[in-house]
């Protein structure tokens, strides 16, 4: 997109660069690697060998996690529709997002699209995000922060599109409809309190949402203010809805509501469906639930024989998919006499990279939008 499309062709705006910045957790590479991916996960904190093999074990399970992979594959499949530079950075391995930001800034970036890869992340874990990528970039070039898209409803379609084919065949192979079981990763209670009037709960950031194995996640190196360069776009909160409880256990819902929404002709009602917290962590404290495994116990007393599971927080396959679904949860499934089928991840879903680029495209005329502002500011104070 040219800064005419933006709406502004001035001379000072033609020098502008735009970008996107995709951002993830990040999974390591090797089986080997996992003890160094943890300290980054806990902040250098001690870990206690037993988790760190179990860790190791459920990767091996799984030969690796695709998690970087698939995130590069989705910014190859944004760019090509957009037109523009993606960067892909990550919070906890390689690429990291302090890394990424220096190659943008050494690149000419000047204005950047800024969209965490995780729709109904809490304040909590998307802060570390923000942190991380404002503390890099300092007044080198402008952000557009896009914190959370639940509702986006591309998002809702990709999710449906993969989950039609699935339940169908589901309801087929049992010989009657089945269940839907949506789920999200769960966090530790804490993290979903009610936060202060700046929207972080009164507590370290390092207590944020976890993801591979469930422990807290890692406080960024940069201890720097984050200041958001421009006002930014949530899907999950109204607009200047900064305080109150987190939002994240209400947005997972929200997003599963919408994807069954968009079955409903299909069939599937609201009493076909259900919701569940997953991968709980080995931390201590109580994790948000209900968990999956006690609903799938309860979808069994109630006489329930086959149930599709719906991941809706995750946009690529990872290990919380190839190893807590298919493998964890599926040999629970087979004791209780359930059938368990999960429908194909998101990964390069051309929905999901639609959904991406009209993220991106809203966050490029918020950008152009503030550099007009920008410039006004600047003739008005000089003509005093």
């Amino acid at each position: 997109m040219t800064t005419a499309q933006l709406g502004t062709p001035d001379p000072v705006a033609a020098e502008r660069k735009f970008a996107v910045l995709l951002l993830a957790h990040g999974t390591p590479d090797t089986v080997e690697e996992i003890p160094e991916y943890l300290k980054n996960v806990v902040s250098g904190r001690a870990m206690t060998q037993h988790v760190v093999e179990e860790i190791q074990s459920r990767y091996a399970q799984i030969g690796k996690s695709p998690l970087t992979e698939w995130t590069l594959e989705q910014a190859v499949l944004l760019q090509q529709k957009i037109g523009l530079p993606v960067y892909v950075g990550m919070r906890n391995w390689k690429p990291y997002i302090g890394d990424t930001v220096r190659r943008m800034r050494a690149d000419g970036v000047t204005d950047a699209v800024a969209i965490c890869l995780a729709p109904q992340n809490s304040r909590t874990s998307v802060g570390l995000y923000r942190r991380a990528a404002y503390a890099e970039a300092g007044n080198a070039f402008r952000f557009y922060f896009i914190d959370a898209w639940a509702g986006h409803p591309r998002l809702a379609d990709a999710f449906a599109e993969r989950l039609r084919p699935a339940w169908q065949e589901a309801c087929r192979v049992v010989g009657t409809k089945v269940p839907v079981l949506f789920t999200a990763h769960s966090v530790p209670c804490r993290t979903i309190q009610v936060a202060d009037a700046s929207g972080q709960p009164g507590r370290a950031e390092g207590d944020a949402q976890s993801k591979s194995d469930g422990r807290p996640s890692a406080t960024s190196a940069s201890s720097g203010s984050v200041r958001p360069t421009v006002e930014e776009r949530s899907y999950a909160l109204p607009p200047g809805a900064s305080s109150g409880p987190d939002p994240y256990a209400v947005e997972t819902k929200h997003t599963a509501s919408l994807v069954a929404e968009r079955l409903a002709a299909d069939g599937l009602t609201s009493h076909d469906w259900y919701f569940a917290f997953q991968s709980q962590g080995m931390s201590g404290g109580p994790w948000i639930g209900p968990t999956v495994e006690q609903t799938l116990e309860g979808l069994y007393r109630e006489g329930h024989r086959g149930v599709v599971l719906q991941p809706i927080g995750f946009l690529c396959d990872h290990v919380e998919i190839l190893y807590d679904i298919d493998i964890a949860f599926q040999g629970l499934a087979r004791k209780l006499g359930l059938q368990l089928f999960r429908p194909e991840s998101l990964n390069a879903s051309p929905l999901l990279i639609a959904a991406l680029a009209d993220l991106v495209s809203q966050g490029l005329l918020q950008l152009g939008a503030a550099h007009l502002e920008d410039r006004s500011s600047v003739a008005t104070s000089g003509q005093k």
